[in-house]
């Protein structure tokens, strides 16, 4: 008998957190043990908590610094939030699980861990809980909420952070960052330089970043071809069209929100990026060599520095100049590519989401299973002195 697990997304916060939704579901023809039911926890909360939800793509497109400040309020009022989530989902949650009896509930998205957790404790439901950690580096306490019985974390750096917020390393299992199958490349990039570069441009599903001046630098330094994928922002995308079309003609591809992201990957020679974990894993899997341009404050301020420590890409910190960079990666017949080419290689777990759905199949025998459901002294204390 299959053990039915309810999965907590979000579906407009970017797209990192379905597309993690996605990988772990398109294993389940391969793994008979578990069935998923994914939920949009925005929408339990109604009309405001999805307008909250919706709101996430024009702030990090017009407002990194509102957006920091958003961050770190969460993460020093993670109890706040907490209770106005709780609030916010309660009927629909209860009503859900009362439909679905999941055994297990799985979360992906740091608002709907001690909410949901709080709702359960207070309504006496006894189900094992499970968050898995969708940042690499910068995580808040509202990802790392002891009370769940277990945290499933993409990197060792995150599981540190989890153990300084009090979360027992007994129950922290860390896996690697899952991706969607279609962005494991089958065949062995190799890298020629004669061959002419191929750059790709993303900044994620809600592109932002300075595309127009690294598309300008890289045209006018190589010979080269740039695609650039502007993701839903449509008045980026516009203004590319304007600025770069005319002046370097089908040298330059200027794309929108596309689903078949991979293929460019697969033919690009190299990557140029914000920190977007998900953006970075799916590269990363594909392969592909990235410069990182930037990354949004809060949960994304330390992945350029993970990508370069790892060897996985490199850092870029003035887009004027990263012909410069470039330049680095291609010297003595590309040396440093080629590195984290091999890197890459080593690094990513491609059987990362079916590890995932194995500990999660796992859970309900003692063996796995330890619940543990009160709130420790040094959680409180921890949590209390992030609020003050």
């Amino acid at each position: 008998m299959r053990k039915k697990i309810l999965v907590i997304s979000s579906d407009h916060t970017g797209h990192g957190h379905k597309s993690i939704a996605e990988s772990l579901s398109e294993k389940i023809g391969m793994d008979k043990t578990v069935e998923l039911h994914v939920v949009d926890g925005f929408a339990l909360g109604g009309k405001l908590l999805l307008g909250i939800g919706k709101s996430y793509g024009p702030i990090t497109r017009f407002s990194e610094q509102l957006w920091k400040v958003i961050w770190h309020f969460s993460a020093f009022n993670s109890f706040l939030v907490d209770r106005f989530i709780e609030t916010m989902i309660k009927h629909k949650l209860l009503n859900l699980l009362d439909q679905l009896k999941p055994d297990l509930i799985l979360s992906i998205h740091p608002n709907f861990n001690g909410s949901v957790i709080n709702i359960l404790e207070k309504q006496n439901i006894n189900i094992p809980f499970v968050t898995l950690i969708a940042d690499l580096v910068n995580i808040y306490p509202l990802w790392a909420d002891p009370r769940a019985d277990f945290i499933i974390s993409p990197t060792e750096e995150a599981k540190e952070k989890c153990l300084e917020f009090g979360v027992p390393e007994e129950r922290i299992k860390v896996t690697g960052f899952p991706v969607r199958q279609r962005f494991y490349r089958e065949t062995i990039r190799s890298f020629r330089k004669e061959n002419g570069l191929n750059f790709l441009i993303m900044s994620g599903g809600e592109g932002v970043g300075n595309m127009n001046v690294i598309a300008e630098n890289l045209l006018s330094n190589f010979d080269c071809s740039v695609t650039i994928v502007a993701g839903r922002n449509e008045k980026l995308k516009e203004q590319l069209e304007t600025s770069l079309l005319a002046r370097f003609g089908d040298r330059v591809e200027i794309l929108g929100f596309v689903k078949n992201i991979q293929e460019y990957m697969f033919a690009a020679d190299v990557a140029i990026t914000r920190g977007s974990p998900n953006v970075m894993f799916e590269a990363i899997s594909s392969n592909l060599p990235i410069v990182i341009t930037g990354a949004l404050p809060g949960q994304e301020k330390d992945n350029p520095l993970f990508a370069q420590n790892n060897n996985l890409g490199v850092i870029c910190k003035d887009a004027a100049h990263i012909n410069l960079v470039v330049d680095g990666l291609l010297a003595n017949d590309g040396e440093k590519l080629k590195g984290i080419i091999q890197s890459q290689r080593e690094f990513v777990n491609r059987n990362a989401a079916n590890d995932i759905l194995k500990f999660l199949g796992q859970i309900e025998t003692t063996e796995y299973y330890v619940p543990v459901k009160k709130l420790s002294i040094a959680y409180v204390a921890n949590r209390l002195k992030r609020s003050i």
